[in-house]
C-alpha cells in the first residue's frame, strides 16, 4: 500500500492537481487507487453552483494519474521519468460523482513495449461503474 506521500514521491503532481490520495493494490500489471471526494475541491466551486458534480474531464485526468503510478512501477530508476499521456479512447461517463463519494481507480496494462503502453482504466464508486477510458502513454527522461 502507498500512502500519500509514497505516491507525491512517485509522481511529480501537487495540489491542487494531485488526484489520488491512496495506491491500496500494485502489480506489474494493475494498480487500485483511491480518492476521497470532498466539497473542499476547488472545481465545485463553479461545477456546479447548488448541484456539485466532479467534473469528467478531472476523472480521466485521476484516472490517468493512477495509470502513471501503474507504468512507473515498470520502470527502473522511476523518480528520473515522467509520464505523458498520449491518447484517451472510448471515454465513458455513466453516473455524476459527488461530493463526500470515495473514487476507487483500477487501470490494467495491455501491452508495454519500450517506453509506450496501454491501458484500461475504470472508476467506481461504492462498486458501481462512473467512467471508464482507455489511455496510452510514454515514459520520457524529467
Amino acid at each position: 500500500m502507498r500512502n500519500i506521500e509514497e505516491v507525491r514521491a512517485k509522481l511529480p503532481l501537487r495540489y491542487p492537481y494531485l488526484m489520488i490520495d491512496r495506491v491500496v493494490e500494485e502489480s506489474p500489471d494493475h494498480v487500485v487507487a483511491i480518492k476521497n471526494v470532498t466539497i473542499n475541491e476547488p472545481f465545485f466551486q463553479g461545477h456546479f453552483p447548488g448541484h456539485p458534480i466532479m467534473p469528467g474531464v478531472l476523472l480521466l485526468e485521476a484516472m490517468a494519474q493512477a495509470g502513471g503510478v501503474l507504468l512507473l512501477h515498470e520502470i527502473d530508476e522511476p523518480t528520473d521519468k515522467l509520464v505523458y499521456f498520449m491518447g484517451i479512447d472510448n471515454a465513458r461517463f455513466r453516473k455524476p460523482v459527488l461530493p463526500g463519494e470515495q473514487l476507487t481507480f483500477e487501470l490494467t496494462m495491455n501491452a508495454f513495449r519500450r517506453n509506450a503502453c496501454k491501458m484500461t482504466g475504470r472508476a467506481l464508486v461504492d462498486n458501481a461503474l462512473v467512467a471508464s477510458a482507455d489511455f496510452m502513454a510514454m515514459v520520457v527522461d524529467r
